[in-house]
Parts: C-alpha cells; sequence; structure tokens
C-alpha cells in the first residue's frame, strides 16, 4: 500500500472500495486545502495589517525591542526616552516579548509529555495570561482524578514548580528591569489582583453569565458544522473516551470563567484549538469512509463546502474588518498630506486613533545625517484632561488626529475625513447604481495599472498595494452593478460608513474672513 494512504487515513476507504482517482490527485486535493489557512492568515495580515487596543502592548513593546534593542548601561535614560511603556503608561509585561508557547495536552500522550504540558502552561499563566492559570487547574485536577489517566501527586507538584520556577525567572527579572521598578515585579500578579480580586475590569462592560457559550464561542468556532461535528465525535464509541478528555477540562475552564462579569473572546480563545481538534476526529471519521455508504459522500460534500463556505465569509468579515481602523488610516493619510514638510512637525492623536490602529510601527523614522531635509516627526498621545483643556497645550502642535474636532482648542482647518464601518444595510434598487458604476470609471485608471503590477516580475512600490486595493474595488463594483441588474432586480447590501477621525491643521495666521471660510473655531 502507498505509504501516503496509510498515513492520511485513506486506506480504509480504498480498501472498501477503489476511488474514483489517482492518488496523486488527492495528494494535490490535500495540498490545496491545507493551504487555505496560511492563505487566509496572509490575505488579513495584507489587506488588514493594522490592529486594535487589545493587541496595542504586544506590538509596541515588539517595535521598541527591534529598534532599540535593550538599553543595559543606559536603561533610565533610554528606556524613559524610547520605550512606549514608559513615555506612554500601559501594561508591558514579558508577554510582550515572548512568543507563547503554552499549548492544551493530548490524553493519549504519555504521563511524561501530560507532565511537560503542565510545565508549559503554568509558564504560560505566569509569563503570558493569568487567566490560564483557570485552565490549568482545570486540566491538572483532570488529570489527577480520571482513573485511565491519573498522575500522581508527585508528578504534578513537580511538574508545577518547574513551571513556576521557569516562568517567575523569566517575567520578574525582565519585568523589573523594564519598568525601573525598586521591588521585583510580577505583571500577571498584579493583573489578577486588579482584574479578579477587586474586579476592575468590570468598569469596561459586564455580560450575561452565558455570553461566552451563545455569543463568543459559536462566533470564534465560526463554521456552524463544527458544533454538530463535535456532537457527532461524541456518538463514536473509538472517539468518544479522548474527545471527552480532550473537552471536559476546557468546557469546564469556560464554565468558571463565565461567573467573572467582564467578558471577551479573548480571554477563552484558548479552548478553540482543543475543540477543533475534537470537531477533525468526526471529519475525518467522515472524509476517510466518504466512498463506503452514499450518505458518508454526502456528509463529505457537506464538510467541503462548508470549508469553503467559511473561507468566503471569511474574505466577507475581512472586507468589513478593514474598515474598523480608522486612527491608523488617518496617520498614513497624513504622512501622504504633508509628506513635502521639512523641519519638526509635531502631530497629537486623540485616544480614538490610538485605539484604532495607530502603533510606532507607523510613524516615520528619524530622518539619517544625509537626508536631514527631510521633516522630523513627534507623535503625542497625552489623555489628561487639564492638558487636553489647556489653549498654551494646542499651540505646539501643527497636527491633530480627532474624533471630535470641537474639543481641539485653536484655529484649525480640516484637510481630510476618515470614516470606519457603521453597519450593514440595504441598498433599495432606485438607490446608489449611478454611484457604483461613477466609482467602477474613477478607479478604472488604477485598475489598469494593478492589472499591469499582476503580469510584471518585479519589485512592489510603496502606492503599489493601494493600486492592487483600487483594483479590487474595480472588480467588486462591476459584480455589484451585474447582481443588481441581472439577478436581485436592484437590490443590494452595502456597508454602511460614518465619519470617525478628522485630520486637522494649524492654521496660519490670516484675515478673519479667510479663517472663518475654511476654519474651524473653538
Amino acid at each position: 500500500m502507498h505509504p501516503y494512504m496509510r498515513i492520511s487515513g485513506y486506506h480504509e476507504a480504498f480498501d472498501s472500495h477503489p476511488p474514483p482517482i489517482a492518488i496523486v490527485d488527492l495528494v494535490v486535493v490535500d495540498t490545496l486545502y491545507s493551504l487555505l489557512i496560511p492563505t487566509s492568515i496572509l490575505l488579513h495580515l495584507y489587506f488588514a495589517p493594522f490592529t486594535k487596543v487589545e493587541e496595542s502592548f504586544n506590538i509596541q513593546a515588539t517595535h521598541d525591542i527591534l529598534a532599540n534593542g535593550f538599553p543595559w548601561r543606559t536603561a533610565d535614560t533610554e528606556l524613559r526616552k524610547h520605550y512606549d511603556h514608559l513615555t506612554f503608561t500601559a501594561v508591558l509585561a514579558a508577554r510582550d516579548l515572548l512568543p507563547i508557547a503554552g499549548r492544551s495536552p493530548s490524553s493519549r500522550s504519555s504521563h511524561r509529555r501530560h507532565e511537560t504540558a503542565l510545565v508549559l502552561l503554568t509558564t504560560a499563566g505566569i509569563v503570558f495570561r493569568s487567566e490560564i492559570v483557570i485552565l490549568l487547574a482545570c486540566r491538572t485536577a483532570y488529570l489527577y482524578l480520571h482513573h485511565h489517566i491519573r498522575l500522581s501527586l508527585f508528578s504534578i507538584v513537580r511538574s508545577g514548580l518547574l513551571g513556576a520556577l521557569i516562568g517567575l525567572g523569566l517575567t520578574v527579572p525582565l519585568d523589573t528591569f523594564l519598568w525601573r521598578s525598586p521591588a521585583p515585579l510580577w505583571p500577571e500578579l498584579t493583573a489578577f489582583v486588579y482584574n479578579f480580586v477587586h474586579s476592575k475590569s468590570s468598569s469596561w462592560g459586564v455580560s450575561p453569565w452565558h455570553f461566552y457559550f451563545t455569543s463568543a464561542l459559536p462566533r470564534i468556532l465560526f463554521n456552524p458544522v463544527l458544533p454538530i461535528l463535535i456532537l457527532f465525535t461524541l456518538s463514536i464509541p473509538i472517539l468518544r473516551r479522548p474527545a471527552l478528555d480532550i473537552s471536559i477540562p476546557n468546557l469546564l475552564f469556560v464554565v468558571i470563567y463565565s461567573f467573572h462579569p467582564h467578558k471577551e473572546w479573548r480571554f477563552i480563545v484558548y479552548v478553540v484549538p482543543p475543540m477543533l481538534a475534537v470537531a477533525s476526529a468526526g471529519a475525518s471519521w467522515v472524509w476517510t469512509r466518504r466512498f463506503k455508504t452514499f450518505v458518508y459522500r454526502i456528509l463529505a460534500l457537506a464538510l467541503l463546502a462548508s470549508t469553503l463556505a467559511s473561507f468566503a465569509a471569511s474574505g466577507a468579515m475581512l472586507a468589513v474588518s478593514r474598515l474598523n481602523y480608522p486612527g491608523a488610516e488617518a496617520l498614513n493619510r497624513l504622512h501622504e498630506l504633508a509628506g513635502n514638510e521639512t523641519g519638526v512637525v509635531k502631530v497629537h492623536m486623540d485616544t480614538l486613533s490610538c485605539m484604532t490602529g495607530v502603533t510606532r510601527f507607523l510613524e516615520r523614522p528619524a530622518p539619517a545625517l544625509e537626508g536631514a531635509e527631510r521633516a522630523f516627526w513627534v507623535y503625542d498621545k497625552t489623555e489628561d484632561e487639564r492638558k487636553l483643556l489647556d489653549p498654551s497645550f494646542w499651540d505646539g502642535f501643527d497636527y491633530v488626529l480627532a474624533e471630535r474636532p470641537d474639543r481641539v482648542v485653536g484655529q484649525w482647518e480640516v484637510l481630510d475625513t476618515i470614516e470606519a464601518f457603521a453597519g450593514i444595510g440595504m441598498v433599495r434598487p432606485d438607490e446608489g447604481l449611478e454611484m457604483v458604476h461613477q466609482r467602477s470609471v474613477n478607479n478604472q485608471e488604477f485598475a489598469e495599472m494593478a492589472k499591469g503590477l499582476l503580469l510584471q516580475e518585479r519589485r512592489w512600490g510603496e502606492r503599489d498595494g493601494e493600486r492592487l486595493r483600487r483594483y479590487i474595488a474595480v472588480l467588486w463594483s462591476r459584480m455589484e452593478i451585474a447582481f443588481r441588474t441581472r439577478v436581485s432586480q436592484g437590490w443590494w447590501v452595502k456597508i454602511k460608513m460614518e465619519p470617525r477621525v478628522r485630520i486637522l491643521k494649524r492654521q496660519k495666521v490670516r484675515s478673519n474672513v479667510a479663517a472663518s471660510e475654511g476654519g474651524i473655531s473653538s
């Protein structure tokens, strides 16, 4: 038998009924489907490369380490001068500097692998996220109490102590150094006390106890077939025990965490890979038997269809996702509008801008000596309300990114307005078709240039990405026109947009008439 057939689990299907296609075709099909995951990730990174406030701590710390390194000899001066967590106070921890390596143990592993998994989870809970300790407790209790896995108390304590030694050895010295703390600092313990003991995280909103099961998990599992596959896996006797070994500790973690009032999907994201593993066992059971009966063949086709449908839905959500970063779009647009500036250019970015995509990776670097004619950009993220109400504070800025221009003191003109996603709406047959035609015409020049890029083998320039996006916009507009005129009788689903961030430029001294025509005064 061909080794690929046995490795992939195809041998049962081949033994029962010869397949209608060659083995090489199966390899190609498997490879193409496997490439959907990295392809989806790369597409998301390209079209929506920005980050929201939840990821800002990690991304800012990554920038500072890459750009400035570790200033061992001049730590006090350099850290306060260049590091975002000290110049703009936020939470920087060792978890922002180290790649996460925690993973859930497989119930079919040896005791040694279980112990290794407990070490990794303990380290991850200490260094990266304190809520992992709850998952660790659920997993540890299950391994100790379940008769066919049972780890000894000695093994559990040994694994916990080793993980704690590694985790504390990484986070305490590093964070104490980076924060310039006079006492040993363990950030995740501080966060745990703040969020759980004092329940301060509830200030950011609370959700009902069932939120994770009725809203968060269905959304992050995404494919509606997955819950059915999980139940199907549990219904198969030979798969039931390993499926329960994986599911019970993870679902227990979600149940316990549901008692915490403040809920976000990212707090329970750790259960997604294990639950996908359970679902994949059921999917594999169906797929390897697809040639045995008509029912399995239909189920296998449903698996393929759901995978492709999920990929398509992911693409649609990507189109919406990239519209949620007006702060990043505004900063990039400002750099385009002020590209010819020289000297020192000072920019204030308000809270909304910083929460919707602005990171230090988007900042213009200081010019080298040979390029000193370029502008030296200075970026400010002050949030202190007392300073923001002081007119002299605003005198030091040339540009402002603001959600509410009326709160910016002084004379300013609006250079541009950045819109963001505001929901989904229906377009009636008598609405918007002419605008779609015009938008397609306006983007046509860029579309032709982008099409040429796809046929050329050369390195892309700074504007080529925007041209490609314009090309895709033209294709989308043409699809909309075709669908509305030939299929839906003019009906269409549209993405609603609303103004979110204004790019303001300080007005130079001029006549009152000119100022009243183009400026904003407050």
